[in-house]
């Protein structure tokens, strides 16, 4: 595998199984990557520390950006609401308002410093949450307003948003992550880690995580809370 320095890509990296894995196919696919996690007062610290735990395994430097969204609230992740431990109907209350339009949107301004024309993120819109914003819709729609918006593409250099997950079911996420070499119980994809990085075991994300390694025939890595 070659990586060209001049291929540059920004790489959302969130610390959870899928961001993981879009940074292993952005990396096999010759880019030289730069991973940018936000730090937007989440429930727990524990997904920033994987994200660094990453970044450092696959060798790629991390910047990682403060953004306080609990100013705004309205989420289970920035607010004091409970994390739903049941499957419920309709979009969930962990979906944080316009996150991945704002991580896409810090992604954009630092590509156009690196001159990068690519950014990688790990939306999914097979076994997901539902979120509004993981869908080929939104990702198509962002990518035609960033090419109006930036000099960068004014003056013809385009930048191109990279889903690689969005068409995957879970199993086959874990399966080509896998084949790549990701360490999978580096991550942490729980809305309510521990600060040790111990899943609950009961979330929407908790339950996804599990059944799609569990489908993919792998073994599940994952460090459960006791209760």
């Amino acid at each position: 595998m070659n990586i060209s320095a001049d291929k540059n890509a920004v790489v959302l990296l969130s610390g959870g199984l899928d961001s993981a894995t879009a940074l292993a196919i952005a990396i096999d696919r010759g880019y030289h990557c730069h991973a940018l996690s936000l730090d937007y007062g989440q429930r727990h610290r524990s997904e920033l520390e994987a994200a660094q735990q990453v970044a450092q395994s696959m060798s790629v430097d991390l910047k990682t950006i403060q953004l306080d969204l609990r100013a705004f609230g309205g989420s289970a992740l920035t607010d004091d609401i409970d994390v739903p431990e049941e499957e419920g109907e309709g979009i969930p209350v962990t979906y944080v308002p316009a996150r991945n339009t704002i991580m896409l949107s810090l992604a954009l301004a630092w590509a156009e410093v690196l001159e990068a024309n690519d950014i990688f993120i790990g939306v999914n819109a097979v076994d997901y949450s539902g979120y509004p914003d993981c869908r080929p819709e939104f990702i198509n729609a962002y990518e035609e307003m960033a090419n109006l918006a930036t000099k960068a593409a004014v003056v013809g250099n385009r930048l191109a948003i990279h889903t690689p997950l969005i068409d995957l079911s879970k199993a086959d996420i874990i399966k080509q992550g896998t084949a790549l070499g990701v360490d999978y119980a580096l991550t942490v994809s729980c809305y309510q880690a521990d600060t040790e990085g111990r899943a609950c075991g009961v979330c929407d994300s908790c339950r996804i995580r599990a059944a799609g390694f569990e489908a993919a025939g792998i073994e599940d890595p994952t460090r459960y809370q006791t209760f």
